[in-house]
Order: C-alpha cells, then structure tokens, then sequence
C-alpha cells in the first residue's frame, strides 16, 4: 500500500480522476474531447496495470476483480469509437461514462484501506460510499443521456 508501486497507482489515480472528470464535464466530439479522452484512456490502462502488482489480502481480491471490470468498460468504450459501428457513440457514452463512475467508486475503496482501521466498518463504509457513488453517477449518465441522444 505504501510502496513505489502504491504510489505509482495513486498518481495515476489522481491523473484518472482529472482527465475523466474533464472529458464528462466538457463538451463531446470536440478535438479536446478525443485528445483528453485518449489521455484517460491510457491512464487508465497504466493504472489498472499497476493494481495488479498491489495485494492487500495475500492474492487475488475483489479489488483485482474490479480491475478486470474496468478494464472491460475501457474497451467497451474504445471498441465501438475505433470500430464506428452501428450507435457506437450511444456504447461509447455508456461504457466510458460507467468507466469513470467506476473510477469514482474505486475511489472510496482506496480511501477505506488507508483510513478505516476496522475490517468490518472499513467494508460497511466503502460499500455505502461506493453504493451511493454509482447511483448518483446512474442519475448523472441518464440525464446526460437526455442531452445526447434525442
């Protein structure tokens, strides 16, 4: 948790959650868009890279499953906009959207680990912070949805 990996991991968290957060609250389609948007996107990839030289439960844990989640959103946000298959814009919304929620809740997880002592409030607090996290970012991405797609 506190080594260089774990630190290499924080900054690119740090650097996901601007750029993520820059490319949802900026205008879609533009050169800044896809420039920001690619950034994010390898960001991402180092820093779900960087989680799986990370244990913190001796092994395979929840957290490297959730890394195999996001990485899932990333290329199910890229796929369709590399492709520009049929309503790739509509799937690529959604994935990279879900993607950057999921960041957001990730977030959480990293903040119980370092400041919540106790195993069984750390997985209570993470879990209420995580569960709220993902519904607001649902209402965000439906509203947004509004917006883009007519």
């Amino acid at each position: 948790m506190f080594s260089t990996i774990g630190y290499i991991h924080l900054f690119f968290s740090i650097l996901a959650m601007i750029t993520g957060l820059v490319v949802v609250l900026n205008t879609k389609g533009t050169l800044f868009h896809k420039r920001v948007g690619y950034i994010y996107v390898i960001i991402m990839l180092l820093l779900n890279l960087t989680s799986f030289f990370i244990s913190n439960f001796q092994g395979f844990s929840i957290f490297h499953f959730f890394t195999i989640v996001s990485l899932v959103t990333i290329m199910g946000g890229m796929y369709p906009t590399l492709k520009k298959s049929k309503n790739w814009i509509y799937q690529h919304y959604y994935f990279m959207s879900w993607s950057v929620v999921g960041l957001y809740c990730a977030f959480w997880s990293e903040v119980g680990i370092r400041f919540v002592k106790n195993m069984q409030d750390f997985w209570w607090a993470v879990a209420i912070a995580t569960f709220l996290t993902a519904f607001v970012g649902a209402l965000i991405i439906h509203k947004n949805k509004k917006k883009f797609f007519k």
